[in-house]
Protein backbone atom coordinates (compact mmCIF):
# COMPACT_ATOMS: atom_id res chain seq x y z
CA UNK A 1 0.00 0.00 0.00
CA UNK A 2 1.14 3.44 -1.26
CA UNK A 3 1.90 5.84 1.73
CA UNK A 4 0.39 9.01 1.28
CA UNK A 5 3.25 11.54 2.15
CA UNK A 6 3.73 15.06 1.87
CA UNK A 7 5.49 14.34 -1.47
CA UNK A 8 3.14 11.94 -3.27
CA UNK A 9 0.13 14.32 -2.00
CA UNK A 10 1.39 16.77 -3.83
CA UNK A 11 1.90 14.91 -7.22
CA UNK A 12 -1.60 13.05 -6.68
CA UNK A 13 -2.89 16.81 -6.34
CA UNK A 14 -0.91 17.57 -9.39
CA UNK A 15 -2.34 15.10 -11.17
CA UNK A 16 -6.02 16.06 -9.98
CA UNK A 17 -5.27 19.60 -10.72
CA UNK A 18 -4.69 18.83 -14.23
CA UNK A 19 -7.79 16.43 -14.92
CA UNK A 20 -10.22 19.31 -13.17
CA UNK A 21 -8.49 21.89 -15.69
CA UNK A 22 -9.71 19.93 -18.46
CA UNK A 23 -13.20 19.33 -17.82
CA UNK A 24 -13.62 22.64 -15.69
CA UNK A 25 -13.81 24.21 -18.65
CA UNK A 26 -16.77 21.81 -20.72
CA UNK A 27 -19.84 23.38 -19.34
CA UNK A 28 -18.90 26.48 -20.43
CA UNK A 29 -17.63 25.62 -23.78
CA UNK A 30 -20.82 26.75 -26.02
CA UNK A 31 -20.99 30.21 -24.12
CA UNK A 32 -17.07 30.91 -23.98
CA UNK A 33 -17.10 30.70 -27.96
CA UNK A 34 -19.83 32.89 -27.82
CA UNK A 35 -18.11 35.42 -25.62
CA UNK A 36 -15.16 35.62 -28.39
CA UNK A 37 -17.01 35.93 -31.15
CA UNK A 38 -16.65 32.02 -32.56
CA UNK A 39 -19.95 32.02 -33.49
CA UNK A 40 -23.21 29.52 -33.17
CA UNK A 41 -23.19 26.10 -31.42
CA UNK A 42 -22.41 24.98 -35.12
CA UNK A 43 -19.53 26.70 -35.65
CA UNK A 44 -18.59 27.18 -32.21
CA UNK A 45 -18.62 23.13 -32.10
CA UNK A 46 -15.70 23.56 -34.92
CA UNK A 47 -13.45 26.40 -33.59
CA UNK A 48 -13.74 24.07 -30.09
CA UNK A 49 -12.22 21.44 -31.72
CA UNK A 50 -9.26 23.55 -32.75
CA UNK A 51 -8.76 24.07 -29.34
CA UNK A 52 -8.40 20.92 -27.98
CA UNK A 53 -6.41 20.11 -31.17
CA UNK A 54 -4.10 22.73 -30.18
CA UNK A 55 -3.40 21.31 -26.84
CA UNK A 56 -2.96 17.81 -28.26
CA UNK A 57 -0.46 19.23 -30.63
CA UNK A 58 1.35 21.47 -28.35
CA UNK A 59 1.45 18.26 -25.78
CA UNK A 60 3.10 15.90 -28.62
CA UNK A 61 5.80 18.03 -30.11
CA UNK A 62 7.32 19.13 -26.50
CA UNK A 63 6.12 16.07 -24.45
CA UNK A 64 9.23 14.38 -24.79
CA UNK A 65 11.12 17.64 -24.01
CA UNK A 66 9.76 18.25 -21.57
CA UNK A 67 10.96 14.74 -19.71
CA UNK A 68 14.08 15.18 -21.27
CA UNK A 69 14.39 18.47 -19.48
CA UNK A 70 13.21 16.94 -16.15
CA UNK A 71 15.89 14.12 -17.05
CA UNK A 72 18.94 16.56 -17.10
CA UNK A 73 17.69 18.75 -14.49
CA UNK A 74 15.49 17.15 -11.69
CA UNK A 75 12.08 16.50 -11.46
CA UNK A 76 11.22 19.36 -9.06
CA UNK A 77 11.95 22.53 -10.86
CA UNK A 78 10.16 21.42 -13.95
CA UNK A 79 6.91 20.73 -11.56
CA UNK A 80 6.77 23.51 -9.59
CA UNK A 81 8.03 25.58 -13.17
CA UNK A 82 5.33 23.84 -15.24
CA UNK A 83 2.76 24.59 -12.63
CA UNK A 84 3.15 28.12 -12.41
CA UNK A 85 3.47 28.40 -15.74
CA UNK A 86 -0.27 26.23 -15.37
CA UNK A 87 -1.92 29.44 -13.10
CA UNK A 88 -0.62 32.25 -15.48
CA UNK A 89 -1.83 29.91 -18.55
CA UNK A 90 -5.15 30.34 -16.53
CA UNK A 91 -5.20 33.76 -16.02
CA UNK A 92 -4.34 34.29 -19.54
CA UNK A 93 -7.79 32.30 -20.88
CA UNK A 94 -9.95 34.19 -18.42
CA UNK A 95 -8.87 37.43 -19.57
CA UNK A 96 -8.70 36.37 -23.09
CA UNK A 97 -11.79 38.42 -25.39
CA UNK A 98 -10.78 37.03 -28.65
CA UNK A 99 -10.65 33.55 -30.15
CA UNK A 100 -6.93 33.83 -30.75
CA UNK A 101 -5.65 34.77 -27.44
CA UNK A 102 -7.80 31.83 -26.37
CA UNK A 103 -5.68 29.35 -28.74
CA UNK A 104 -2.44 30.66 -27.71
CA UNK A 105 -3.75 30.00 -23.95
CA UNK A 106 -4.53 26.36 -25.16
CA UNK A 107 -1.77 25.48 -26.79
CA UNK A 108 0.17 27.00 -23.52
CA UNK A 109 -1.79 24.58 -21.55
CA UNK A 110 -0.57 21.90 -23.75
CA UNK A 111 3.27 23.24 -23.29
CA UNK A 112 2.39 23.08 -19.26
CA UNK A 113 1.59 19.34 -19.49
CA UNK A 114 5.00 18.91 -17.98
CA UNK A 115 3.20 18.59 -14.86
CA UNK A 116 1.63 14.85 -15.96
CA UNK A 117 4.40 13.82 -17.69
CA UNK A 118 6.83 14.78 -14.55
CA UNK A 119 4.74 13.87 -12.07
CA UNK A 120 4.46 10.26 -13.91
CA UNK A 121 8.49 10.50 -13.80
CA UNK A 122 8.77 11.25 -10.28
CA UNK A 123 6.26 8.60 -9.59
CA UNK A 124 8.53 6.15 -11.54
CA UNK A 125 11.36 7.84 -9.36
CA UNK A 126 10.06 6.66 -5.75
CA UNK A 127 8.31 3.65 -6.65
CA UNK A 128 10.15 -0.09 -7.15
CA UNK A 129 9.50 -2.50 -9.79
CA UNK A 130 6.87 -4.26 -7.98
CA UNK A 131 4.93 -0.90 -6.90
CA UNK A 132 4.90 0.91 -9.49
CA UNK A 133 1.97 -0.64 -11.53
CA UNK A 134 0.11 0.10 -8.52
CA UNK A 135 1.27 3.69 -8.88
CA UNK A 136 0.26 4.32 -11.74
CA UNK A 137 -2.96 3.23 -10.79
CA UNK A 138 -3.20 5.79 -8.31
CA UNK A 139 -2.74 8.17 -11.36
CA UNK A 140 -5.56 6.94 -12.86
CA UNK A 141 -7.74 7.09 -9.92
CA UNK A 142 -6.26 10.99 -9.31
CA UNK A 143 -7.83 11.45 -12.68
CA UNK A 144 -11.00 10.31 -12.58
CA UNK A 145 -11.79 12.11 -9.51
CA UNK A 146 -10.67 15.31 -11.61
CA UNK A 147 -12.83 14.28 -14.60
CA UNK A 148 -15.95 13.65 -11.91
CA UNK A 149 -15.20 17.19 -10.10
CA UNK A 150 -14.11 19.28 -13.08
CA UNK A 151 -17.62 19.92 -14.78
CA UNK A 152 -19.25 20.06 -11.67
CA UNK A 153 -16.82 23.13 -10.59
CA UNK A 154 -17.17 24.39 -14.13
CA UNK A 155 -20.88 24.31 -13.38
CA UNK A 156 -21.03 26.07 -10.67
CA UNK A 157 -18.32 28.35 -11.21
CA UNK A 158 -20.46 29.52 -14.37
CA UNK A 159 -22.84 30.55 -12.31
CA UNK A 160 -21.23 33.77 -11.36
CA UNK A 161 -19.49 34.54 -14.87
CA UNK A 162 -18.42 32.43 -17.64
CA UNK A 163 -14.28 32.92 -16.65
CA UNK A 164 -14.82 32.05 -13.22
CA UNK A 165 -13.80 28.16 -13.60
CA UNK A 166 -11.00 29.45 -15.39
CA UNK A 167 -9.88 31.79 -11.94
CA UNK A 168 -10.58 28.95 -10.37
CA UNK A 169 -8.86 26.46 -12.08
CA UNK A 170 -5.72 29.17 -11.79
CA UNK A 171 -6.49 29.38 -8.03
CA UNK A 172 -5.87 25.55 -7.75
CA UNK A 173 -2.69 25.27 -10.04
CA UNK A 174 -0.94 28.17 -7.41
CA UNK A 175 -2.16 27.00 -4.07
CA UNK A 176 -0.80 23.59 -5.09
CA UNK A 177 3.05 25.05 -6.44
CA UNK A 178 3.11 26.61 -3.16
CA UNK A 179 2.43 23.65 -1.46
CA UNK A 180 4.96 22.11 -3.63
CA UNK A 181 7.69 24.31 -2.37
CA UNK A 182 7.68 23.22 0.74
CA UNK A 183 7.15 19.54 0.85
CA UNK A 184 8.06 18.14 -2.70
CA UNK A 185 11.65 17.16 -2.36
CA UNK A 186 13.88 16.11 -5.41
CA UNK A 187 13.23 12.64 -6.73
CA UNK A 188 16.41 11.98 -9.38
CA UNK A 189 19.72 11.02 -7.81
CA UNK A 190 22.28 12.94 -9.35
CA UNK A 191 23.82 9.56 -10.75
CA UNK A 192 20.60 9.11 -12.59
CA UNK A 193 20.67 12.18 -14.87
CA UNK A 194 21.60 12.96 -17.83
CA UNK A 195 22.13 16.11 -20.00
CA UNK A 196 20.02 17.48 -22.20
CA UNK A 197 21.63 17.99 -25.93
CA UNK A 198 19.82 19.16 -29.28
CA UNK A 199 18.77 15.43 -30.27
CA UNK A 200 16.13 15.93 -27.22
CA UNK A 201 14.40 19.26 -28.95
CA UNK A 202 13.08 17.06 -31.55
CA UNK A 203 9.82 14.84 -30.48
CA UNK A 204 10.04 12.32 -33.40
CA UNK A 205 13.78 11.53 -32.60
CA UNK A 206 12.70 11.14 -28.84
CA UNK A 207 10.52 8.70 -29.83
CA UNK A 208 12.45 6.70 -32.03
CA UNK A 209 15.05 6.62 -29.49
CA UNK A 210 12.29 5.35 -27.22
CA UNK A 211 11.44 2.51 -29.47
CA UNK A 212 14.78 1.47 -30.34
CA UNK A 213 15.18 0.78 -26.57
CA UNK A 214 15.36 -2.73 -25.37
CA UNK A 215 12.13 -4.03 -24.39
CA UNK A 216 10.27 -1.00 -24.96
CA UNK A 217 9.04 -1.29 -28.29
CA UNK A 218 5.78 -3.51 -27.59
CA UNK A 219 4.32 -2.07 -24.92
CA UNK A 220 4.97 1.22 -26.49
CA UNK A 221 2.72 -0.27 -29.49
CA UNK A 222 -0.05 -1.67 -26.83
CA UNK A 223 -0.16 1.00 -25.04
CA UNK A 224 -0.62 3.56 -28.15
CA UNK A 225 -3.21 1.50 -30.03
CA UNK A 226 -4.54 0.47 -26.41
CA UNK A 227 -5.33 4.53 -25.95
CA UNK A 228 -6.31 4.68 -29.65
CA UNK A 229 -9.42 2.39 -29.49
CA UNK A 230 -10.32 3.63 -26.12
CA UNK A 231 -11.00 7.11 -27.31
CA UNK A 232 -14.60 5.81 -28.50
CA UNK A 233 -15.73 6.35 -24.96
CA UNK A 234 -14.79 10.15 -24.11
CA UNK A 235 -15.58 10.97 -28.30
CA UNK A 236 -18.83 9.39 -29.05
CA UNK A 237 -20.56 8.44 -26.19
CA UNK A 238 -22.93 11.66 -25.95
CA UNK A 239 -23.52 11.38 -29.19
CA UNK A 240 -23.99 7.33 -29.08
CA UNK A 241 -26.32 6.91 -26.18
CA UNK A 242 -28.39 10.15 -27.77
CA UNK A 243 -28.74 8.04 -31.27
CA UNK A 244 -29.68 5.02 -29.34
CA UNK A 245 -31.56 6.03 -26.45
CA UNK A 246 -32.43 9.48 -26.69
CA UNK A 247 -30.67 10.82 -23.39
CA UNK A 248 -30.93 14.22 -22.46
CA UNK A 249 -27.59 15.64 -21.46
CA UNK A 250 -28.42 15.51 -18.04
CA UNK A 251 -28.53 12.10 -17.91
CA UNK A 252 -25.41 11.85 -20.27
CA UNK A 253 -23.70 13.81 -18.16
CA UNK A 254 -24.70 11.39 -15.10
CA UNK A 255 -23.27 8.39 -16.37
CA UNK A 256 -19.86 9.70 -17.53
CA UNK A 257 -19.57 11.37 -14.02
CA UNK A 258 -20.38 7.47 -12.71
CA UNK A 259 -17.91 5.99 -14.86
CA UNK A 260 -15.40 8.71 -13.79
CA UNK A 261 -16.06 7.03 -10.09
CA UNK A 262 -15.68 3.56 -11.55
CA UNK A 263 -12.35 4.39 -12.72
CA UNK A 264 -11.23 5.53 -9.56
CA UNK A 265 -12.85 2.29 -7.51
CA UNK A 266 -11.44 -0.34 -10.76
CA UNK A 267 -6.70 2.12 -10.39
CA UNK A 268 -7.14 3.29 -6.97
CA UNK A 269 -9.11 0.56 -5.21
CA UNK A 270 -8.96 -2.76 -7.49
CA UNK A 271 -5.65 -2.26 -8.84
CA UNK A 272 -3.28 -2.87 -6.15
CA UNK A 273 -5.31 -6.36 -5.27
CA UNK A 274 -5.12 -7.72 -8.67
CA UNK A 275 -1.62 -6.89 -9.58
CA UNK A 276 -0.94 -8.82 -6.61
CA UNK A 277 -2.65 -11.71 -7.00
CA UNK A 278 -2.33 -11.99 -10.83
CA UNK A 279 0.79 -9.81 -11.61
CA UNK A 280 0.84 -7.33 -14.47
CA UNK A 281 1.16 -9.38 -17.42
CA UNK A 282 -1.87 -11.26 -16.37
CA UNK A 283 -3.80 -8.16 -15.50
CA UNK A 284 -2.82 -6.43 -18.32
CA UNK A 285 -3.94 -9.56 -20.78
CA UNK A 286 -6.94 -9.97 -19.37
CA UNK A 287 -7.64 -6.45 -19.33
CA UNK A 288 -7.09 -6.66 -23.42
CA UNK A 289 -9.62 -9.69 -23.63
CA UNK A 290 -12.39 -7.78 -21.48
CA UNK A 291 -11.94 -4.68 -23.34
CA UNK A 292 -12.56 -6.18 -27.19
CA UNK A 293 -15.24 -7.89 -25.27
CA UNK A 294 -16.91 -5.01 -23.68
CA UNK A 295 -16.89 -2.85 -27.08
CA UNK A 296 -17.89 -5.77 -28.88
CA UNK A 297 -20.87 -5.82 -26.95
CA UNK A 298 -21.38 -2.02 -26.88
CA UNK A 299 -21.42 -2.21 -30.35
CA UNK A 300 -24.94 -4.07 -30.54
CA UNK A 301 -26.37 -3.23 -27.38
CA UNK A 302 -29.61 -1.60 -27.39
CA UNK A 303 -31.11 -2.16 -24.22
CA UNK A 304 -30.64 0.32 -20.82
CA UNK A 305 -29.67 -2.91 -18.85
CA UNK A 306 -26.79 -4.19 -20.94
CA UNK A 307 -25.19 -0.77 -20.91
CA UNK A 308 -25.09 -1.00 -17.40
CA UNK A 309 -23.56 -4.41 -16.87
CA UNK A 310 -21.05 -3.07 -19.51
CA UNK A 311 -20.08 -0.16 -18.39
CA UNK A 312 -18.72 -1.37 -14.64
CA UNK A 313 -16.44 -3.70 -17.17
CA UNK A 314 -15.22 -1.21 -19.37
CA UNK A 315 -14.04 0.57 -16.30
CA UNK A 316 -12.44 -2.82 -15.52
CA UNK A 317 -10.14 -2.24 -18.61
CA UNK A 318 -8.64 0.76 -17.32
CA UNK A 319 -6.03 -0.82 -15.48
CA UNK A 320 -4.38 -1.66 -18.99
CA UNK A 321 -2.70 1.83 -19.04
CA UNK A 322 -1.15 1.91 -15.89
CA UNK A 323 0.44 -2.17 -15.99
CA UNK A 324 1.59 -1.16 -19.73
CA UNK A 325 3.22 2.46 -18.41
CA UNK A 326 4.84 0.34 -15.14
CA UNK A 327 6.22 -2.01 -17.91
CA UNK A 328 7.30 0.24 -19.92
CA UNK A 329 9.21 2.24 -17.10
CA UNK A 330 10.47 -0.74 -15.32
CA UNK A 331 12.47 -1.94 -18.83
CA UNK A 332 13.59 2.05 -19.86
CA UNK A 333 17.59 3.36 -17.37
CA UNK A 334 16.80 5.39 -14.62
CA UNK A 335 18.10 8.50 -16.59
CA UNK A 336 15.66 8.01 -19.33
CA UNK A 337 12.05 7.67 -17.10
CA UNK A 338 11.76 11.62 -18.56
CA UNK A 339 11.63 10.81 -21.98
CA UNK A 340 9.78 7.88 -21.73
CA UNK A 341 7.02 9.58 -19.81
CA UNK A 342 6.84 12.44 -22.15
CA UNK A 343 6.68 9.48 -25.49
CA UNK A 344 3.98 8.22 -23.49
CA UNK A 345 2.43 11.23 -23.47
CA UNK A 346 3.27 12.64 -27.12
CA UNK A 347 1.64 8.93 -28.32
CA UNK A 348 -1.85 9.69 -26.20
CA UNK A 349 -1.49 13.19 -27.54
CA UNK A 350 -1.80 11.30 -31.19
CA UNK A 351 -4.44 9.63 -30.56
CA UNK A 352 -6.59 12.73 -28.96
CA UNK A 353 -6.06 14.18 -32.44
CA UNK A 354 -6.25 11.49 -34.85
CA UNK A 355 -9.10 9.18 -33.54
CA UNK A 356 -11.97 11.56 -33.06
CA UNK A 357 -11.38 12.40 -36.06
CA UNK A 358 -11.56 8.34 -37.69
CA UNK A 359 -14.53 7.69 -34.82
CA UNK A 360 -16.75 10.40 -35.89
CA UNK A 361 -16.78 9.56 -39.58
CA UNK A 362 -16.97 6.25 -38.87
CA UNK A 363 -20.49 7.12 -36.70
CA UNK A 364 -21.79 9.25 -38.76
CA UNK A 365 -21.59 7.13 -42.00
CA UNK A 366 -22.91 4.32 -39.74
CA UNK A 367 -25.46 6.38 -37.83
CA UNK A 368 -27.40 7.65 -41.03
CA UNK A 369 -30.30 6.14 -41.08
CA UNK A 370 -30.81 6.32 -44.32
CA UNK A 371 -27.24 5.00 -45.04
CA UNK A 372 -26.71 1.23 -46.15
CA UNK A 373 -25.63 -0.05 -42.85
CA UNK A 374 -27.40 1.62 -39.81
CA UNK A 375 -25.08 0.35 -37.09
CA UNK A 376 -24.38 3.48 -34.39
CA UNK A 377 -21.83 1.16 -32.54
CA UNK A 378 -19.67 0.48 -35.26
CA UNK A 379 -16.74 2.80 -33.78
CA UNK A 380 -16.75 0.68 -30.70
CA UNK A 381 -16.66 -2.41 -32.95
CA UNK A 382 -13.69 -0.81 -34.74
CA UNK A 383 -12.43 -0.66 -31.30
CA UNK A 384 -12.57 -4.17 -30.42
CA UNK A 385 -10.58 -4.50 -33.49
CA UNK A 386 -8.00 -2.81 -32.79
CA UNK A 387 -7.50 -4.27 -29.01
CA UNK A 388 -7.86 -7.76 -30.96
CA UNK A 389 -5.12 -6.87 -33.21
CA UNK A 390 -2.63 -6.37 -30.23
CA UNK A 391 -3.53 -9.62 -28.32
CA UNK A 392 -0.79 -11.39 -29.76
CA UNK A 393 1.73 -8.51 -28.94
CA UNK A 394 -0.23 -8.12 -25.37
CA UNK A 395 0.26 -12.23 -24.99
CA UNK A 396 4.13 -11.87 -26.00
CA UNK A 397 4.17 -8.95 -23.18
CA UNK A 398 2.61 -10.61 -20.74
CA UNK A 399 4.75 -14.03 -21.25
CA UNK A 400 7.95 -11.92 -20.66
CA UNK A 401 6.76 -10.31 -17.52
CA UNK A 402 5.77 -13.87 -15.75
CA UNK A 403 9.04 -15.29 -17.34
CA UNK A 404 11.42 -12.53 -17.26
CA UNK A 405 14.73 -14.88 -18.46
CA UNK A 406 12.61 -15.99 -21.86
CA UNK A 407 13.46 -14.81 -25.56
Amino acid sequence: MTRLNGPMLFILATLLIDAIGIGIVFPIMPDLMERVGAGGTAEGSVWAGLLMAAYAGAQFLLGPVVGSISDAYGRRPVLIAALAFLALDYVIMALADSLWLLLLGRTLAGMAGATYITATAYISDISTRETRATNFGLIGAAFGIGFVLGPVLGGLAAGWHVTAPFWLAAGLAAANTVFGLFVLPESLKPENRRPFGRRDLNPFGAILTAFRMPGLAVPLICLFVFEFANMVYPVLWAFWVREIFGWSAFLIGLTLSAYGVLIVLSQGVIMPHAVRLLGEGRVMLWGMVLAAATMVGFGFTSTIWALCILLPLAALTDLVPPTLTAMAANVAPEDRQGLVQGVIASLGAISAVVAPLLLTRVFGFFADAEGPVYLPGAPFLLGALLVLAILPLSLRQARRIVSPGRP
